[in-house]
């Protein structure tokens, strides 16, 4: 089941995202995940649209959108491989129609997640914060930013 998040939800959230997090992205700083963690909680997750998909009733991933773009997905690792981020795009996609995101070169589960799902690359650049590569893709047919 997928709805709209609600307060209540914070804290399973910034669960499923650090374990997730830790998972996708063992490369960034203790320090930028910590700033990031507290931004989750205190500006992320309130200013963003956010949908919450659900196992038995269960919080178990989300998808925090801004705009068309995806601001952040994510899935307890656990429940990888089953359909549940393809699901929670559809999703999204549905309201919304094609979307942008932007994902970490070095994102060894993301990244692909997206090429599979028919996002292209559209840009290259270095995210400051982090000194990362990052990867800007969209959506066939999605605006430009």
């Amino acid at each position: 089941m997928i709805r709209e998040h609600n307060i209540n939800d914070t804290d399973a959230l910034i669960a499923i995202w650090e374990k997730a997090n830790a998972f996708a992205h063992p490369f960034l700083s203790t320090e930028f995940v910590a700033f990031v963690k507290d931004a989750m909680r205190n500006m992320y997750l309130p200013s963003a649209e956010t949908w919450v998909i659900e196992s038995e009733g269960t919080p178990i991933g989300f998808v925090a959108m801004i705009g068309n773009d995806i601001g952040g997905l994510f899935l307890d690792p656990s429940h990888h491989g089953h359909g549940y981020g393809r699901a929670m795009v559809d999703h999204v996609v549905g309201l919304k129609g094609p979307l942008r995101v932007e994902v970490f070169k070095e994102n060894k589960v993301g990244r692909p997640f997206y090429e599979r799902y028919g996002f292209e690359l559209v840009e290259e650049f270095l995210h400051e914060q982090t000194g990362a590569l990052t990867l800007k893709m969209a959506m066939p047919g999605a605006a430009a930013a």
